[in-house]
Formats: C-alpha cells, sequence, structure tokens
C-alpha cells in the first residue's frame, strides 16, 4: 500500500471541500412565493385594520419592503426576496396592531366620555 505525503493529503482534503462549497453554492435556493403571499395578505390586513391612518409609516415601510421583495423576486435574488418579505410582513403586523390599540384606545375614550355625561346627568336629576 502506498503512503500519502501530508502535502498530498492536504491537497486532497482541500479539494474536497472547495467541492463542497461549491455544490453548497450552487444549490438552488427556491422562489419564496409563499413568503410573498402572506406578506401581501399582512399588508392588506394592515390597510384593512386602519393601518394608513393610524400607522402610515409602518405601512409605508411594510409596502416599500414588498415592492423591493417582489422586484428581487423578478431578479431571481430569492434570498434577499424572502428577507424583504419577512420584514414586510413584520412591519404590516406591526401597523395592523397599532392600527387596533389606536381604535381600542379611542373607542375606550368615547366609552369614557359617555359614562361621564351619564353620570352628570345622574348628578344632576338627583339634586
Amino acid at each position: 500500500m502506498k503512503r500519502i505525503s501530508k502535502h498530498q493529503w492536504y491537497r486532497a482534503t482541500s479539494g474536497i471541500g472547495f467541492a463542497a462549497v461549491a455544490i453548497a453554492g450552487c444549490a438552488s435556493i427556491p422562489p419564496p412565493t409563499e413568503q410573498i403571499a402572506v406578506s401581501k395578505v399582512a399588508v392588506s390586513n394592515a390597510t384593512i385594520a386602519g393601518g394608513n391612518e393610524f400607522a402610515s409609516a409602518d405601512m409605508r415601510a411594510a409596502q416599500d419592503k414588498l415592492d423591493r421583495a417582489i422586484q428581487a423576486m423578478t431578479a431571481e435574488d430569492y434570498k434577499n426576496a424572502r428577507l424583504l418579505a419577512e420584514q414586510a410582513q413584520v412591519d404590516a403586523q406591526l401597523a395592523a396592531a397599532k392600527a387596533r390599540s389606536a381604535k381600542a384606545q379611542k373607542a375606550a375614550t368615547t366609552v369614557q366620555e359617555g359614562s361621564e355625561v351619564l353620570r352628570k346627568e345622574i348628578d344632576r336629576k338627583s339634586q
């Protein structure tokens, strides 16, 4: 049996490592069509929730990132498209949550004002 020198062993293992990296680099990243769709729904839901009115900056960020994700998808930059779509989804969810919170606060204020009016009316009638 022939003995392998250290130099030959290093060349062989580095060649195997290089091949593994090359194969991994060539592995295709699938298009994030599902994530893009989820992000579109999140932006739509945030709009319906009142995001444009109550969280306009977050809505603009979500829509901008979704637009950029679609552009990256068209350019077949799937890694960037997925990242942007995920960020758009999070921004849209934040906008929706802020809108719901603002609406709830507004409703609570309205109820509080109504209660105050009723209390004053009851006080007035009891005197």
